[in-house]
């Protein structure tokens, strides 16, 4: 973050700002909608949050990808991923792998777990190499599907996860059959193989260690991520501002 960065007025200032949660993560949950309530509250001294939130870790004007794994994931998710990454790396993984591991659970940083796999390789697309945006996309389907020519079994994990009489959903079944006809299904099966289902006690692993392999495989735009005016610019705005009422 440069000075400028740190100089920057804050939003709102003077105001109280109330903060109305997204409904995609409440739903179905015992949160008692209050959008009525906080409306009530509005007045020359209250306001709706918009833009930057002064409780969380102020984001550059142009923010790069580690600015993200470092300012607005969740520790368990920038542990996983770079986990997953590194020991692709150390192995010596090309480097669409490498990258693939280090951006496969993306979206469940600060955007959205459900379908987490389509929504990642959504979000990376204009950025990344096709290979390495098919591999984010279909590891979600190919978690679920066994191939013992590579060693790889159904997670233990997913049995506590999600109980045993779980039945994998017809969709994932179905991309994760397309997934094994492509001539990259190896590159996505690899992000299976090196994705940890268990938060094991791995060492920790700094994301400068992975500056190299983004440097040359992840298109940073010169305007930051979010205000470059690519199809997926609105999905890395909400991360940054993840409290906006609208």
């Amino acid at each position: 973050m440069t000075d400028n960065d740190k100089d920057r007025p804050w939003p709102q200032a003077g105001r109280e700002r109330l903060i109305y949660p997204s409904p995609v993560g409440w739903k179905g949950t015992d949160f008692v909608d209050n959008e009525a309530e906080l409306l009530k509250l509005l007045n020359p001294k209250t306001v709706f949050m918009m833009g930057d939130n002064p409780a969380l870790p102020r984001m550059p004007e142009r923010p790069r990808l580690l600015e993200f794994f470092r300012h607005r994931f969740g520790d368990i998710t920038v542990r996983h991923l770079l986990v997953s990454a590194k020991r692709a790396l150390d192995d010596g993984l090309p480097e669409k792998v490498v990258l693939a591991c280090l951006l496969h659970d993306i979206s469940n940083g600060c955007l959205i777990r459900a379908d987490h796999g389509y929504w990642s390789a959504q979000l990376i697309a204009p950025y990344v190499d096709p290979e390495v945006a098919f591999a984010v996309k279909y590891h979600q389907a190919l978690r679920y599907v066994a191939d013992e020519s590579v060693g790889y079994a159904y997670p233990d994990s997913y049995h506590k996860f999600f109980g045993a009489d779980y039945q994998v959903p017809e969709y994932l079944l179905r991309d994760a059959e397309y997934a094994r006809g492509h001539e990259w299904y190896m590159t996505a099966r690899a992000v299976t193989l090196y994705d940890t289902y268990f938060f094991d006690d791995f060492p920790v692993v700094e994301p400068e260690e992975l500056e190299g392999v983004i440097a040359r495989n992840f298109r940073e735009p010169e305007e930051g991520l979010g205000f470059d005016g690519s199809p997926t610019a609105h999905m890395w705005r909400t991360m940054i501002w993840p409290n906006n009422f609208l």
